[in-house]
């Protein structure tokens, strides 16, 4: 028991590595604000277009599912978080590394 709790001592005394000095990895990224963020936005979507059609103004209604729509294909459609990112960067002259 003691010796258990010496060695425990030890590994938590002992020095850490320093972190990668490669800059913020973002690798993922965009896959986490998908399942984070997609979900939620199809709940949102639903309620607001429930609401319009028993409200029964079906303009609102139409141009909120244009947008909707709009929005949706930047959770969905794959990799375009990372190419409207790089185009955005190489817009502002920034080196994106590609």
């Amino acid at each position: 028991m003691i010796l258990e709790t010496v060695q425990t001592a030890v590994e938590l005394a002992a020095p850490t590595p320093p972190p990668p000095s490669g800059g913020i990895n973002t690798e993922g990224l965009a896959d986490f604000l998908r399942t984070f963020f997609g979900p939620l936005f199809l709940v949102i979507v639903s309620v607001v277009a429930i609401f319009f059609l028993f409200t029964r103004e079906i303009t609102r209604f139409v141009q909120f599912i244009l947008l909707a729509i709009g929005i949706g294909v930047i959770f969905y459609v794959p990799n375009i978080i990372e190419t409207t990112a790089k185009a955005i960067a190489a817009a502002l002259g920034i080196d994106v590394g590609n």
